[in-house]
């Protein structure tokens, strides 16, 4: 393939897990410092090692701040089928190139990574030695090297049919590692403040790479609950503000989430949770307030916006209302300054969240959500859609045999008008949307057809 020549290659050493989201969360880290990928989706697919094309080490070493999907970044100075093919590209690498860390005053090691096949000592070894060739002249030092290089060896996907040779091999010099250690620190197991829903640490990550959160980026979430996902955009020193309708997550109250715990304690808040990770300082406010009936005056506030709106399994999908709307055939309350509390169907929910996205979000801004799917139904047309946003990435998480979720990332292209100008034409578009409004029946009805279906078995 052929390559500029201002462009230096550099592998990528990939997670393999959430494989839909990797590609989106490179790109859109990529985009951020300046960087661009030299293969198609196509070409990448499932495989841990990608081929990127960058103009700087610097590039590479921001790249590597960021991600959570990828484990290492390597400058590639040589890639074949074969050892032949391998020692051949390294033979045409531009000494130049390799001569500021071969040189004699420089220390070094060489290490061997092998995917799906494990290899003995001997083997590894017998590779290193193969590698004479280069121009080496400084000492091994195995425990503080100033250089790393690596042989890494691609032996397939398949765990079950491990092929006597490599199908690639690739040689390069270690520039960084990933971010890989977040998901860990940031575990919701070791979270102070924690809810039903509270959101994995791993995917709070992507989600805000997806979105290209970045320092002194203003972040909003309308759905915030735990506020899982201002930890993550914090973490990137961007600033953090949040909404949510219900009075007790917002403040911390009510029943505790965690096994052996009946009540929340004083200090369990969102705000606590950002202090526990020293990111209080990027902490805004969070309000109650009602997602459907935002109270803002018109302007454009945040660089992204990023949530989970809830779905009606675990926690339910409720607006506030008058008394005019409560459905007829209900029984009719005393008048009340009190607001009531209505269902809100997903259709409505996304229909107002990309409303809401499209006048606040600046030009360039991002819209990062999750879209529960019902999958035998699932169409790409279901995808909520305006005309003030770019779709950039639509990827699924499976729930269940039946059930996924699709994490959504939008961008605003076009300068929002007037709410009103959008209403007919957006409640057009989401009609094919509506059908999963009953997305919590379908999803309680797979559930009640697999235990119906077990207890058959057992019978039999």
């Amino acid at each position: 393939m052929a390559l500029s020549s201002s462009l230096n290659r550099y592998l990528l050493l990939m997670a393999q897990e959430h494989l839909e989201f990797r590609l989106p969360e490179i790109k859109s880290l990529l985009s951020l410092f300046g960087g661009q990928l030299i293969s198609s989706q196509e070409t990448y697919g499932k495989s841990p090692f990608w081929i990127l094309s960058i103009p700087s080490e610097d590039i590479a070493r921001n790249l590597m701040k960021r991600t959570v999907c990828a484990k290492s970044i390597f400058e590639l100075w040589g890639h074949g089928r074969s050892p032949e093919e391998l020692y051949s590209s390294l033979k045409n690498y531009p000494v130049e190139k390799m001569v500021p860390f071969l040189h004699s005053d420089s220390t070094y090691k060489i290490k061997i990574h092998t995917f799906n096949k494990t290899l003995t000592q001997e083997e590894k070894v017998k590779r290193i030695d193969a590698l004479e060739f280069l121009p080496f002249e400084g000492k091994v030092n195995l425990k503080k090297p100033q250089h790393i290089f690596s042989v890494l060896e691609d032996y397939g996907l398949d765990p079950n049919c491990i092929p006597e040779n490599p199908h690639n091999i690739y040689f390069g010099r270690w520039i960084a590692d990933g971010q890989r250690e977040l998901i860990e620190s940031y575990s919701v197991k070791k979270r102070h403040f924690i809810g039903n829903t509270s959101m994995d640490a791993g995917l709070s990550f992507i989600m805000a790479n997806h979105g290209k959160v970045k320092e002194n980026d203003i972040v909003f979430d309308p759905f915030v609950g735990t506020g899982g996902l201002l930890i993550a955009s914090a973490h990137f020193g961007a600033y953090v503000y949040g909404t949510d309708i219900d009075y007790n997550t917002v403040h911390g109250l009510g029943k505790a989430s965690r096994k052996n715990q009946k009540w929340r304690g004083p200090d369990e808040n969102i705000r606590a949770n950002l202090r526990q990770y020293g990111l209080e300082k990027y902490y805004l406010d969070v309000l109650v307030s009602d997602a459907s009936k935002p109270s803002w005056r018109k302007g454009t506030y945040f660089d992204a916006i990023i949530t989970d709106p809830p779905y009606g399994i675990r926690e339910s999908t409720r607006r506030t209302g008058s008394q005019k709307e409560i459905p007829k055939g209900m029984e009719k309350c005393p008048e009340s300054h009190v607001p009531v509390s209505l269902s809100y169907h997903l259709s409505d929910m996304f229909f107002d969240l990309l409303n809401f996205a499209a006048e606040t979000l600046v030009l360039g801004g991002r819209l990062v959500y999750w879209l529960p799917v019902y999958t035998p139904e699932y169409t790409e047309e279901m995808v909520p859609w305006h005309p003030c946003l770019k779709l950039i990435s639509n990827c699924e998480q499976k729930l269940s045999s039946h059930t996924s979720r699709r994490l959504i990332t939008m961008e605003k292209v076009k300068k929002f008008e007037n709410r009103d100008q959008y209403s007919h034409l957006l409640s057009d578009h989401f009609l094919p949307y509506q059908g999963h409004n009953s997305f919590r029946e379908k999803y309680f009805s797979g559930v009640t057809k697999r235990i119906a279906k077990e207890e058959k078995s057992s019978q039999e």
